[in-house]
C-alpha cells in the first residue's frame, strides 16, 4: 500500500480517537461503546507496530485520557497516571503472562501471583497526603497533568481528611476511583446519562457545595509518589488502605495461574447484577512490588498490569417486574424492568422479552438473575436465565388472556402461510375502544411518514391524552389552543407555532392519509397502491357501503391478509366516524397519475442524511411522480445518491467505490426544473 495512503488512514484514526477522548473525558458524553473504542485503539497501535514511520504526539502509545479542562487550575502528577493494556480472552492473558516471564527471564513453572481487582467504571483521582493530611486532589487529566479538584474531593465522606495511623507514609499519592452507586443514581437519572457521567459532572462543578449534594463514593486501589512506604506487595497495600481508613473493593482477590484468573472472571461477571456500582472488567497486577519495579513500563502503560474487560454488549442484572406494552395493532409485548446496568456506556433499565412464546421457552420469571444483551443499537433483550440464582418462592409468569388496558380477550391469530398460530398475542378490540391502542394510533398518525406535524411528538400526544385534549385523530385539528397556552411549558409563541404546523398539514396526499390511519398490514407502499386504485378519497370512504372488498385482490401486491385488515377496519363504527370527520377537516389531494415518460424515467435514487425544507417521503413521491424509483441499499443498480445533512459515511464510500453519482438536494431539484 502507498505510504501516503497509510499515513492518511493513520492520521484519520488518531483524529477520531482524540475526538472520542475529548467527549469521554472532558465533555462526559461518550460517543461510542467501550468495545469499539478499544478496537480503534488497537488498530492504531497495530499500524504503528507494522509501519515504523507512523508517529503522532496524540497516539494512544503516548497519551492517556485528555488534556485538563480550562475551568480548573492545572497541576502535574508527581508520578504519571498510566493507562492499562486490555485483555479480552484467555489467549490474551496467556500472552500477557508469557511476556512477563520472558522479560524476567524466568521459566513457565515460575509462580506469579496476581492481585485481581474489579475495575470500577468511574473517575480516576489522585490524593496527595503529607504527614497524614489530605492537601491536594487531582483528576487524571492527560496522565501527566490533571485538574486541581481538591475542594470537590473534600466533600466525599469516603476520603479521609486526616490519617493518624503510625504506619502511614510520610508522603504519598493515594489513587482510586470516584463513583456513584446505582441505587443512588436512581435519584439523578433524569440529569445524567449514566452513573459515570453523574460522578464526572459532579466532580467538575465549580461550586463544591453543589458537589456535596451528590452521594459520591471513593474506592482506593494504588499509589503514585511515595515516601517511606514500608509495604512490599499489592495485596498487603490494599489491606493497609483499609487500616488507614480508605475503602477498597470487597471483591479483590490474590490469585495464581491464568486458569484461576478466568474462573474468578466468570464468577465476578455473574455477580455484576448484585453489585451496586458499575464494573467493566478486572485488573490483574503482579503482586510483588519488586517484580513490578523490574518490569517497569512500556510507553504509557505498566508491563506488570492488564485490564481483562467484560463483553461490552452483555451484562448480568435482575428482573424487577414484567410489564405488558400494547402497540398500535394490538400486539402485546412483554418488557422486563431490570435493575439498571451499564452496557457499553449506556444505562439500561428495560429489556424486551419479545412475546409469550419467548417467556415460556426461556422460563423467564420476576426475580430472575439474567444475562442482558445489547448488540449495537438493537433494543436490549434477555439472553439467558441463571436458574441457580432463582428465588425459592419463584412463580411462573402468566401471560394475560385479557388486554391489560381495555379488558378485551387476547388471541393468537392463525397464520395461513406457516399453518401455525402467531407467536404474538393481540388485543381483539378494533378502532379506538382500547386506550393504549388509541394512544399508539395517534402517535402513528402524526409520525414522519404520515402527517409529520412539527411540535406534536410522542410525549406531547401522551400529555394531551392525559389532559383529554385528544381522543381521536380529528381532535388534533380541533384543539383548544387557549387551554394549551395556560399549560406548564407552553406559551403564546409555542402555541402559535403548533397551530401553524397543524394547519399547514391539513393539505395531505391521499396515500399518506391512508397510511396515517394505521390499518394493520398497510404500510406506505401498500397505501400508495390503494390510492392509485381508488383514485379519490371519496371512493375509498364508500368502500364499506359498496362492500367490494374482493375487487382489491386485483391490485398487484395486495393479498387476502391486507384485504381482511381493510375489511376489519371498515367494520368498526368509530373508524368510519374518524374517516368522515377527517374529510371535513382536511384538503385531500387525489392520487396523482404517474408520468410514464417523466424527467426521471429509468433512474434509481437513494437518500441519505437530513434534507432541508422537504421530507424524505415528499422527495420519494416526487421521484415516483416523474417515472423514477427509489431503492433502500447502495448497489450497482443505483444511479444517484442524494445526500443531505449528516449523511451515512459508509453509503457515500460505497457509492464512490461503485462510481455512483452523488448529488445534493439542490442538484436533485434542478433535475426536476425546481429550485431549492
Amino acid at each position: 500500500m502507498d505510504k501516503t495512503i497509510i499515513q492518511k488512514q493513520y492520521q484519520k484514526k488518531i483524529k477520531l480517537l482524540n475526538r472520542y477522548n475529548q467527549h469521554y473525558y472532558d465533555k462526559n458524553e461518550p460517543l461510542i461503546e467501550d468495545k469499539k473504542y478499544d478496537e480503534l485503539k488497537i488498530s492504531i497501535l497495530t499500524l504503528e507496530k507494522k509501519y515504523n514511520f507512523l508517529k503522532s504526539k496524540k497516539s494512544p502509545s503516548k497519551i492517556v485520557g485528555y488534556k485538563p479542562s480550562k475551568h480548573f487550575k492545572k497541576s502535574r502528577h508527581r508520578v504519571p497516571m498510566l493507562s492499562l493494556a486490555n485483555a479480552f480472552s484467555e489467549e490474551d492473558l496467556l500472552n500477557f503472562e508469557k511476556r512477563i516471564l520472558n522479560f524476567l527471564f524466568e521459566k513457565e513453572n515460575f509462580k506469579l501471583s496476581y492481585s485481581a481487582e474489579p475495575k470500577i467504571d468511574g473517575i480516576s483521582a489522585s490524593l496527595t497526603y503529607k504527614n497524614g493530611k489530605f492537601v491536594k486532589g487531582l483528576s487524571r487529566g492527560d496522565g501527566t497533568e490533571g485538574e486541581d479538584i481538591t475542594s470537590n474531593l473534600k466533600t466525599i465522606k469516603d476520603i479521609p481528611q486526616k490519617i493518624y495511623n503510625k504506619n502511614f507514609p510520610e508522603e504519598i499519592d493515594i489513587r482510586g476511583e470516584v463513583f456513584i452507586q446505582n441505587s443512588d443514581f436512581e435519584n439523578f437519572k433524569d440529569k445524567f446519562a449514566n452513573p459515570r457521567n453523574a460522578a464526572s459532572g459532579s466532580l467538575r462543578q465549580k461550586n463544591p457545595d453543589d458537589t456535596s449534594k451528590i452521594p459520591l463514593k471513593f474506592i482506593a486501589y494504588t499509589f503514585g509518589y511515595e515516601k517511606k512506604l514500608n509495604i512490599y506487595n499489592q495485596f498487603d497495600f490494599l489491606k493497609s488502605l483499609n487500616e488507614w481508613g480508605f475503602k477498597t473493593n470487597p471483591l479483590n482477590k490474590l490469585i495464581s495461574g491464568v486458569k484461576n484468573l478466568l474462573l474468578n472472571y466468570k464468577e465476578i461477571e455473574k455477580k455484576r447484577a448484585e453489585i451496586d456500582f458499575d464494573i467493566d472488567g478486572i485488573v490483574y497486577k503482579i503482586n510483588d512490588f519488586q517484580l513490578q519495579k523490574r518490569l517497569g513500563n512500556v510507553a504509557n502503560a505498566p508491563r506488570w498490569a492488564v485490564a481483562h474487560k467484560f463483553s461490552s454488549n452483555k451484562a448480568v442484572s435482575k428482573i424487577i417486574s414484567i410489564d405488558i406494552q400494547i402497540g398500535r395493532t394490538g400486539a402485546l409485548t412483554p418488557v422486563a424492568k431490570i435493575k439498571p446496568i451499564n452496557i457499553g456506556g449506556v444505562q439500561v433499565s428495560n429489556a424486551t422479552l419479545h412475546n409469550e412464546d419467548e417467556i415460556l421457552r426461556k422460563d423467564i420469571r420476576v426475580g430472575d438473575t439474567v444475562v442482558v444483551e445489547r448488540a449495537g443499537d438493537v433494543i436490549p433483550h434477555i439472553l439467558a436465565v441463571d436458574i441457580n440464582k432463582r428465588p425459592k418462592k419463584s412463580i411462573k409468569f402468566l401471560f394475560p388472556k385479557n388486554c391489560p388496558s381495555c379488558g378485551s380477550i387476547t388471541t393468537k391469530e392463525y397464520n395461513e402461510v406457516t399453518k401455525k398460530k402467531d407467536a404474538v398475542r393481540r388485543c381483539t378490540s378494533e378502532g379506538y375502544e382500547c386506550e393504549k391502542i388509541s394512544i399508539e394510533k395517534l402517535k402513528h398518525f402524526v409520525s414522519k411518514e404520515a402527517f409529520n406535524i412539527d411540535g406534536l411528538g410522542k410525549k406531547i400526544i401522551e400529555n394531551f391524552w392525559k389532559l383529554k385534549l385528544i381522543r381521536l385523530p380529528q381532535d388534533i385539528f380541533r384543539l383548544d389552543y387557549n387551554k394549551i397556552e395556560n399549560l406548564e411549558g407552553w406559551g403564546k409563541l409555542s402555541v402559535e407555532n403548533l397551530k401553524f404546523s397543524i394547519n399547514e398539514k391539513k393539505d395531505i396526499s391521499f396515500e399518506r392519509l391512508i397510511y396515517a390511519l394505521g390499518i394493520r398490514h398497510i404500510g406506505l407502499e401498500n397505501a400508495k397502491l390503494l390510492s392509485k386504485f381508488f383514485k379519490t378519497f371519496s371512493n375509498f370512504k364508500e368502500l364499506s357501503n359498496t362492500n367490494k372488498y374482493n375487487d382489491l385482490l386485483n391490485v398487484d401486491k395486495i393479498g387476502e391478509t391486507q384485504v381482511n385488515s381493510i375489511k376489519s377496519f371498515f367494520s368498526n363504527k368509530i373508524n368510519n366516524e374518524v374517516i368522515n370527520e377527517l374529510s371535513k377537516e382536511l384538503s385531500i389531494k387525489n392520487s396523482l397519475i404517474e408520468k410514464k415518460n417523466g424527467l426521471l424515467k429509468n433512474h434509481t435514487f437513494m437518500i441519505t442524511g437530513k434534507l432541508t425544507g422537504i421530507s424524505r417521503a415528499e422527495v420519494k413521491s416526487l421521484i415516483e411522480e416523474n417515472s423514477g424509483s427509489t431503492v433502500s441499499t447502495v448497489t450497482k443498480k443505483l444511479d444517484y445518491l442524494i445526500i443531505g445533512d449528516k449523511p451515512t459515511k459508509r453509503k457515500i464510500e460505497t457509492a464512490k467505490e461503485l462510481k455512483i453519482k452523488i448529488i445534493d438536494q439542490s442538484k436533485f431539484l434542478k433535475m426536476l426544473n425546481k429550485t431549492s
